[in-house]
Order: structure tokens, then sequence, then C-alpha cells
């Protein structure tokens, strides 16, 4: 009588317990799949949160060194929190990288950015000639007016935002592309022209 009362017993316990480790296996997977989801959100409003304007490529058709070229717009985050612009691709630069102008031994140089340009939360930033740029390196083809540059950014997060830049004529003088530009330099130098045209 033991004997037969044991058996049964001893099942359905195995039985049990193969059904809570079926049970804790899904539920596992539930939350994996969950977790992935939401990183998958964050990585989306993190990308929409900019807003880029008025994006252009220096034309290189004319130029003594064809093999460069750069990029210029507004960036601006229209999200809660601050989004770092970490690097960019092409496929027509060997190379992409966020630069920025800084004076060293009393000159201005050109320098990468390694740890990312940061847009902050509702504020935005101008890459213009002379400041901030998307550096194209290793150009595999001449660009003249008209043309068109795939350009992808890359964001902190992972995401990447694609634009498709027309590409311009560069019109100011040479040298002064890497010659520091700021929003104070431009005020005086509206300022000294409204004074020379009131004399």
């Amino acid at each position: 009588m033991h004997t037969l009362i044991t058996r049964p017993v001893r099942v359905l316990a195995l039985s049990a317990s193969a059904l809570l480790l079926t049970a804790g296996l899904v539920a596992c997977g539930e939350e994996t799949d969950t977790t992935a989801g939401d990183t998958t959100a964050a990585t989306t409003d993190a990308g929409s949160s900019l807003v880029v304007g008025d994006p252009w490529v220096r034309a290189t058709a004319g130029t003594e060194d064809t093999s460069m070229t750069a990029a210029f717009m507004t960036i601006d985050n229209t999200g809660d929190e601050d989004v770092t612009l970490v690097g960019a691709s092409s496929d027509i630069a060997g190379s992409v990288e966020i630069h920025e102008m800084l004076m060293v031994d009393g000159a201005m140089a050109m320098q990468a950015m390694e740890s990312g340009l940061v847009i902050e939360a509702g504020r935005g930033k101008v890459l213009e000639p002379g400041g901030y740029h998307v550096m194209l390196m290793g150009v595999t083809t001449e660009l003249a007016p008209g043309d068109e540059v795939d350009l992808a950014l890359e964001l902190s997060d992972g995401s990447t935002q694609e634009l498709t830049v027309p590409v311009k004529e560069f019109t100011e003088e040479e040298g002064h592309y890497h010659e520091p530009g700021t929003d104070e330099d431009a005020d005086t130098d509206e300022d000294e022209s409204s004074s020379d045209h009131s004399r």
C-alpha cells in the first residue's frame, strides 16, 4: 500500500517542478522582450528630438584638395534631455568626424571632438565655416554645386538621423574656411557696416 501511494506523489512532485521551471523560463523571456522594446523606444525618442535645418556640403570642384570637404547645418534639440552628436558617416567619404575650432599656440586649429558635440535640451547648435562642422575626409568623388550627398548623423544612444544634403559652392574668400566665426563677430561687423553707410 505504501509503495502504491508513494509513486504517484513523487510523479506529481516532479511534474509540479517541471511546470514551475517552464513558467520561470517563459517569464524570463517576457522580461527580455520588454527590455528590448524599451531600448528601441528610447532610441526613437532621442533621434526624433533633433531638428536639422539648412544642411549643406561645400563643393570640391575647382578646389586644390578634392579629397576633403565639410557639412554645415543647424541642429535644434526639441526634447527634454541632452543629445550628443558623436559622429557621422557617408558613402562618399573614407571617414567622417565632428570637428571644432580651437586656439592653439596663438593660431586657430581644427580638432576632432572625441566626446562628440552636446546638443542641450531645448537649445541648438550652429555648424558653420570657422566653427563646429562635420568633416568628410577621403572623399572619393568630386562634388559640384547641385549634387547631393547622403549623410548619417550618429547619436550617443546608438540611433542615427539620415540626411540628403545639397552641395553648394563655397563663396567666401580662400583661407576663411578655418578662421573663427561667432555671432558676436557678426554683430560687430553689422554695426560697423551700418556706421559706414550712415556716414
